[in-house]
């Protein structure tokens, strides 16, 4: 049990008063009541014993640590232990805390085992001076072939000799070993294409080349590969993948009957396949599998095949069926899913019914479950780094594997920014399993922590489940992403299909009207009463028209910084024939995946609204997505924002897909592209805050305030891997506690114009059609959003893009006003005329209730 002290100054003494105290921490820890005393006793007492129960082993070749138990045997239920928290902190902090406290990332870098450097260059160096020349490698071949068989070298490895293409030709390889069958050239400085075909295309006997990590292959140039297979017409294997012309040579080589050992078949005509019951074909660049040597007859025992990662793109999937039923010993497969026989599992063992497991599952379990996407063997995914990396950023990175999070909260209100931890060495070593022996919850003693579920014996590896209580309901097999590499192929094909329903939705445009909304009027001529917990429509607004009160019943018009819903209504006494400042169903707009939702529904995928996923459903999309774009070499940079939370709270940018996934855990997000290449202002990012008044949805009534205002970013733009966790550079909200530097927005305008060579209205032109199609799609897609008795302000943020293109950020509900009340300024369009600060509210609620259009425009 992860344990964490928060003392209050009164310390507990007695059992009762911790049950008492805890009582709901108790519960939400799944703890059972036989383990609560000795919980008590071991906070109390401050005993950390795991010690003297476990050991940590290193494993994966020491790039990861396990946790196995020592004691003889552990019953279900039977003990409890506490983990102390090694790192606790927030997420903008985690730079500097690596860099300040003494100690942190030599123990963290320790801990997730990225504290090794990468030390294979000098072990190189060091057996370098015992490694031997090319020469000597071909005469040792020869001398061995000679006293161990009949004197011809068939298969033949100069791997990282520093080969390049003269010293190749120099060797004569081709007089001296006229019956090679297997050339591996691996590691070399080869280059020249001319040279290296000249040479290889002579063996006409070979069946195998590698010519893999060379300078050469780097052009990417088929015209080598074409010209090698062409003058080598045996060749079956070629850089580790199989040629069109691949038979029962390469067969034979991935089931170890041919090797460097055994290069040829001893028993030419006796079926040399025969005996395989394993066929390991993953990643061989299959296109075409119906093939004579691929057959029963050739191979009929065989029992388990893989064919992971091959497209086999040229076979049908009820021809691929077809050939292997015909393996009647077949029992185990493994292939993608989706895949070369479909996207579905269920109907795979179907087809197949001699088949006891499929990728590495059992075949009961599939088709009682019913599931169509299965994989047991999934990869870990392991931290990667450059031995040039500081240990900081190699912490940074891999921490996403370790770290677990809480909100704290009081009666008052809950914690806007999520606490992060990584649990000490032992707790660390608990890896993941679907059937976990161990649990793990953490648990707030004022003045502290690991729950057995499961009976062990020694020596069996400790775990856990990552993903304690999510199930598939949740999207649990895509979570796990964030810590295995799962299938990407079944990920990108679910993207693939998310992008093409986006791209068949279009969206066409709603007329612009002329004002049909009827004035608000009293029926006696008298000041409309506004109610009102806006403190700036109290003081600014001062027009003869509108009088506050303080009464809700007693208001015309109700404008508040609150959700009114039916609850609410009720309880105040507010009735239909009273307007409020919100349109029914307006979360469409002002919740950011209801926004993204709307605007994907209606209009597919504008190129004003960026990749945008929601990650409590569109998971899947959001992976595919990414690996496509890591494949291609394309930026990968994404905001992770709160569907609904202001001021950029709890929100992070990352290009690290483990850190994606995991943020979910700390409340539901949409993911959306960053805009890595914004529009700068003297270096800064900046962002605009544009005032929509909205009259009427059906028809739609819409205008632009004539005010609008710039928000600077405090420090330089950078794309800097640290400075993601600066505040200043990457967000422009700085009006809560930070340093504002505000800016008169003509002032802005002009200076901008000058830096870019632009002209803004140009922009301006582009951002209020853009205002228009967000509008439009919800007035389209949620008729019912439409209410007589509703009038409503949103604030519209926008980003430009380096080409000076408007991005939608969000849609905010009666946005602050502050600064739009503040400050007098110039229309930037229209004929420059001065808006007075006092004056905004007086031409607002003039525009929404009087129909007025002073200081707007009709969009």
């Amino acid at each position: 049990m992860s344990a964490t002290n928060a003392s209050n100054g009164s310390r507990i003494e007695t059992y009762e008063d911790f049950v008492k105290v805890h009582d709901l921490l108790l519960a939400a820890s799944g703890l059972p009541q036989s383990l609560h005393f000795k919980l008590f006793q071991k906070l109390t007492s401050e005993t950390f014993d795991g010690g003297a129960h476990f050991e940590i082993e290193p494993c994966e070749e020491g790039r990861q640590r396990r946790l196995l138990l020592t004691s003889e045997t552990m019953a279900e239920d039977s003990n409890v232990f506490l983990i102390d928290h090694a790192w606790t902190f927030r997420l903008p902090d985690a730079y500097k805390q690596l860099q300040e406290v003494p100690g942190l990332v030599q123990r963290m870098a320790a801990l997730m085992c990225v504290d090794v450097e990468d030390d294979g260059g000098s072990e190189q160096a060091a057996e370098s001076g015992g490694k031997m020349t090319a020469e000597e490698v071909l005469e040792s071949e020869i001398r061995n072939a000679k006293e161990t068989g009949d004197g011809f070298v068939r298969w033949l490895e100069l791997e990282e000799l520093g080969l390049d293409g003269a010293t190749l030709l120099s060797l004569n390889l081709s007089t001296k070993f006229p019956d090679l069958l297997a050339l591996s050239l691996c590691g070399n400085k080869l280059e020249n294409q001319e040279k290296l075909v000249e040479e290889v295309t002579k063996f006409k006997n070979l069946k195998a080349l590698w010519l893999n990590n060379n300078p050469v292959l780097e052009k990417g140039d088929c015209g080598m590969e074409d010209a090698i297979l062409q003058g080598c017409p045996k060749l079956e294997i070629y850089n580790s993948r199989f040629t069109h012309n691949f038979g029962e040579w390469a067969l034979g080589f991935c089931a170890d009957v041919y090797g460097k050992d055994n290069p040829a078949s001893s028993h030419q005509g006796n079926l040399p396949l025969q005996s395989v019951t394993s066929l390991d074909l993953s990643n061989r660049g299959i296109h075409n599998l119906i093939n004579k040597a691929f057959s029963p007859f050739e191979m009929p025992n065989l029992s388990y095949l893989n064919i992971r990662g091959n497209p086999i793109e040229e076979n049908s999937v009820s021809d691929l069926f077809g050939l292997l039923k015909a393996f009647y010993c077949l029992q185990s497969l493994e292939v993608d899913i989706p895949g070369p026989l479909g996207d579905s599992a269920v109907e795979i063992l179907e087809s197949l019914p001699t088949l006891s497991s499929l990728n590495g599952v059992d075949a009961s379990k599939i088709l009682e479950s019913e599931n169509h996407i299965v994989d047991s063997m999934l990869q870990l995914r392991l931290p990667e780094w450059t031995a040039e990396e500081p240990l900081a950023d190699r912490v940074l990175n891999a921490m996403w594997l370790y770290l677990m999070t809480y909100r704290l909260a009081d009666e008052e209100k809950l914690d806007e920014n999520p606490v992060w931890y990584v649990m000490d060495e032992l707790g660390s070593a608990l890896r993941h399993s679907d059937e976990p022996n161990f649990r793990v919850a953490p648990f707030l003693f004022m003045p502290e922590g690991k729950l057995a579920s499961a009976n062990v014996k020694r020596g069996d590896e400790c775990t856990r489940d990552y993903l304690f209580g999510i199930g598939e309901d949740k999207q649990r097999s895509a979570r796990l992403t964030a810590w295995f590499y799962t299938p990407q192929k079944y990920f990108i094909q679910e993207y693939e299909k998310h992008l093409k329903k986006l791209q068949s939705k279009c969206l066409p445009s709603l007329s612009v009207k002329s004002s049909a909304t009827t004035v608000v009027h009293r029926s006696d001529g008298s000041a409309f009463r506004v109610y009102t917990d806006i403190p700036q429509i109290e003081e600014f607004l001062t027009r003869p028209e509108f009088v506050i009160t303080n009464e809700p019943k007693d208001a015309d018009i109700i404008w508040t910084g609150m959700q009114i819903d039916e609850e609410v209504k009720k309880a105040v006494g507010i009735t239909d024939q009273q307007c409020i400042n919100q349109f029914p169903f307006e979360a469409c707009l002002v919740m950011k995946h209801h926004l993204a939702d709307t605007i994907q529904k209606a209009q597919g995928s504008p190129g004003w609204l960026q990749p945008t996923y929601n990650l409590e459903t569109h998971l899947s999309q959001l992976i595919g997505d990414y690996c496509l774009r890591k494949r291609d070499g394309l930026n990968n940079l994404w905001i992770l924002k709160p569907w609904n939370m202001a001021r950029t709270i709890d929100t992070t940018v990352t290009d690290n897909l483990s850190a994606i996934i995991r943020l979910m855990e700390t409340g539901p997000k949409i993911c959306q592209k960053y805009i890595e290449h914004p529009a700068l202002f003297q270096g800064k990012k900046f962002d605009l805050r544009y005032i929509v008044l909205v009259r009427s949805i059906n028809p739609l009534e819409i205008f632009l305030a004539d005010v609008f205002w710039v928000r600077l970013a405090n420090n330089l733009y950078s794309l800097e891997k640290h400075s993601l966790f600066e505040y200043e550079t990457h967000f422009t909200v700085m009006n809560y506690g930070r340093r504002l530097n505000h800016m008169n927005t003509p002032e802005f305008v002009r200076e901008f114009e000058k830096e870019h060579q632009v002209k803004w209205l140009d922009i301006h032109q582009r951002v209020k059609s853009m205002i228009r199609s967000v509008f439009e799609s919800a007035a389209s897609l949620h008729p019912e959003m439409h209410d007589p008795k509703s009038r409503a302000m949103y604030g519209v943020d926008v980003m430009l893009d380096a080409s000076f293109q408007p991005k939608l950020l969000e849609v905010t509900y009666c946005p602050d006003c502050m600064r739009a009340c503040k400050y007098d300024t110039k229309a930037i369009c229209g004929g420059g005329e001065t808006v007075r600060g006092p004056d905004f509210f007086n031409f607002v609620f003039g525009c929404l209730f009087l129909n007025e259009t002073i200081h707007v425009c009709q969009l």
